[in-house]
Parts: structure tokens; sequence; C-alpha cells
């Protein structure tokens, strides 16, 4: 109940439905107001987990206004539209379906005019699905260059500063391409809201440069192991050879808005809702989790013990909530997620606390390269593991959860869940 009234909160159709209001041929969004009627086309691109919910939504809210358009969707996140064509992609390492489908939305929106609105739908999974090297760059290089910085343990800034130098549409060059007016509706899986971070900001000005994009290789030491091209691209555009992304100064933004409908703390008012439902305290901490996920495991387990025998920050019956985005540094061969890797962690600390649970999720269903959402944890987990000749140190050493949770219980399982704004974490300690 929990975790579908997180969900339920920060479903895209809702979120969109509680913002965009059309009465006739206006449409009003947070203050923002626009004539339906002024324009010659309104077309509608995008990326993400959630942009086919988004889209359908929008048919729905536009009705014939709506001209055409194409949002590209993670692997098993389509679902049936009118208007808008939906095409599923791989995630997190683009493909070659991202790719073209990114071109045929270049193409789509090179074709627009200052007459004419373009609607932008972006989710979290955006800058891996909507994908266009740039020059001299090949598909095969921005997968590994992707690949090495999801091991390394980068930050998503870290990751989509790097991504938004080696692209076509990321950093603003995607509203950079057009003279349409330009609005761009986004479910953020990003803390704090950060825009350029949100799908790489493919609508909105860029503060970063090639030059950080270089010194975040180099800081995580896969600079010599990145491709050739991309080290040249790169040095290129340091020397100025290559333009900058989009910065605000280069050219007004006016023609441009973008709106957050929903976010890591919509989901956590939603969870904290139904707790206080169903007679639990709940206590949301305002300090999101970043960092190892393992360490910040420990730091959960720590303050579920703080809770069941001092009642701090949060007596009994207890729903602490937070959100996040634990980073993993990838050493082993095994498999699992940040959120998987983090409860496991804290699975270490619970021996001995009755009634206490542990838990972890990505709300879009899945948690790094596994099928699950997360997991949860209580005093026996250590206990079962034992009994099934397993070590919780030995899967947290190499970075193995999954299979862990496989053998002895305690996957949260959700499938597709049309939204993607981060993670959640629970303590739930009982009466």
């Amino acid at each position: 109940m929990l975790i579908q009234s997180s969900l339920e909160a920060a479903d895209p159709g809702n979120a969109m439905k509680r913002t965009i209001i059309r009465k006739s041929n206006e449409l009003c969004i947070k203050k923002v107001r626009y004539d339906l009627a002024t324009y010659q086309r309104i077309v509608c691109v995008g990326a993400g987990k959630s942009s086919a919910h988004m889209a359908r939504t929008l048919e729905e809210i536009l009705g014939q206004y709506l001209g055409s358009g194409m949002v590209i969707v993670k692997d098993g996140y389509g679902i049936p539209t009118q208007k808008i064509r939906v095409v599923e992609a791989n995630h997190p390492i683009p493909d070659s379906r991202g790719s073209r489908a990114t071109k045929q939305i270049l193409k789509i929106v090179k074709g627009l005019t200052q007459k004419d609105l373009l609607i932008v739908l972006l989710s979290g999974g955006a800058s891996s699905l909507l994908c266009a090297p740039a020059p001299g760059l090949t598909l095969q290089d921005k997968r590994r260059t992707t690949n090495l910085l999801l091991r390394c343990g980068a930050t998503i800034h870290e990751l989509n500063t790097v991504r938004k130098h080696l692209s076509l549409v990321k950093g603003g060059l995607l509203a950079q391409s057009t003279s349409a007016k330009i609005l761009t509706l986004i479910m953020s899986d990003v803390l704090e809201d950060v825009l350029p971070t949100i799908g790489s900001g493919p609508t909105v000005p860029d503060p970063t440069t090639f030059t950080e994009a270089k010194e975040i290789l180099e800081n995580y030491q896969i600079w010599e192991k990145i491709p050739t091209r991309v080290r040249n691209h790169l040095e290129q555009g340091i020397c100025g050879s290559i333009p900058e992304t989009w910065k605000s100064k280069t050219r007004p933004p006016s023609r441009s808005h973008s709106i957050v409908l929903a976010n890591n703390q919509t989901a956590i008012d939603g969870m904290a809702k139904e707790a206080k439902r169903l007679g639990l305290r709940p206590c949301i901490l305002e300090t999101p989790l970043q960092g190892e996920a393992k360490d910040l495991g420990a730091i959960l387990g720590a303050m579920a013990k703080d809770i069941r025998e001092f009642g701090n920050p949060v007596r009994s019956p207890a729903c602490l909530i937070v959100g996040g985005e634990p980073t993993v540094t990838v050493t082993g061969t095994g498999k699992g997620g940040r959120a998987q890797e983090c409860v496991l962690a804290a699975a270490q600390e619970l021996a001995g606390l009755t009634n206490v649970i542990v838990a972890g999720f990505g709300t879009d269903g899945t948690d790094g390269p596994t099928e699950v959402a997360g997991a949860l944890v209580d005093e026996k987990t250590v206990q079962r593991a034992k009994k099934k000749g397993l070590s919780i140190e030995n899967s947290l050493e190499k970075h193995d959860s999954y299979t862990l949770f496989k053998k002895i219980g305690g996957h949260i399982t959700t499938g597709p869940t049309k939204t993607n704004v981060n993670d959640i974490y629970i303590i739930l300690a009982l009466s």
C-alpha cells in the first residue's frame, strides 16, 4: 500500500491533469497561457520512461489541436497512442533504435517554424534514449563511454555533463535546432529538479563545459579508457574548434518554458499521506541519500536502531521516508542495483531489532540492470542468508545483491510503473 500510494501520487497522467488545464482553445500551465488557435502546428516529441503515458494524456488534453509527434521509451514501457508515435529502445546503454528515432525527432523539430508550438515531454531515462552522436562520433563511442561512467559510480550530473558534450540534441541543442515556441513538460528524476541535468537538458541553456567533461573522465581515471574519437572530440571542444552547448548568453530563452509536473517529493508526500492513514507516524528526511549505496545502507541501519531504541527522530509505529539516488562503484562481476545494495548493507545493522523493516525501490520499477524495483530486509535477513550458505559481506563486495535476494527472498517487484522520480527508501518500525 505504501509503495502503491507513492507511485499513484507520481503517476504522469495524474500529474499532467493536476497541472494542465484546457478551456476551449486556451491552455493554462502554472500561470503560463497558450492560445492554441494561434499556432499553425502543435507537435510533440520526447523521451523517457514516462513519455508514452505523458503522450497519451497530452492527446486527451489537447484533442483536435494536437498534430503528430514521436516519443522514445525504454523497452517494455510503450503503450498505444493515437497521434504520437511511440518507439521503444534500450536503456541505460543507448542502441541503434534510439539513435534512429532521435534523428527522426531532429528532422521533425527542424521542420517547425515560428508559427508552431513544440511540446517536449521529458522523464527519467531520456538521456540514454534521446541519443544523437555529435559529428565524428559513433553510437559505439557513446555506448562505451556511458558504460564506463555508469560502472565507476559517476553521479547523474557528472554522467550527463559528459553526454551533453558528445551530442547533437543534449545541452539545449534540440531547442537551438528550431525556431518554434517550446513547452517542455517534465517528470523529474533529478534531485532538486536541476533542469540542465534532467534528460541532459535538451531544451534549456547548459552551464557545463567541455573542460568539465574532461575533468570528470580524468577524476574517475577513465580518460585513457574511453574511445580515441571521444577524447579528440572533447579536446577540440576545449580548444574552441567545436561549438559549446547552448549558453544562456548566446540566445535568450524567452520562447521556451519548462514545467516540472512531479518529482521525488511528490512520491514521498503520497507515501507519507498513506502512512498516516494506516496509523503510522510519517517522518520525511529533508536531506536526500547521495553517495555510495552500501555506505548509505549502513546509515539507514543505524537510523533504524535509533528509532527502535530511542524514538529518534520518530517514535514507533514509525514510517521514516527519504528520497535519493545512491551510486555504485562496480568492482566485481555480480548483478544488482543501487536500491538492492543499499538495503542489503542495512541488513547487517538490524539483528535483534524486532518489527523493523528497511526497504528501497526505484520508482520506475527497475533497479539497475535487473527486472526488480528494489528489496526489503529485516532482522532475519542475515540469518536467512547464512542458512543458504551466503555471505552478505561477500555479496556487497562483489556487488551481487540481486543474486542473494533471489535466493533468500526480499525482492520488491512492481513491473513498469509509468513513472520515474528517483528512489525511495523506507524504515518501518512497528509497535
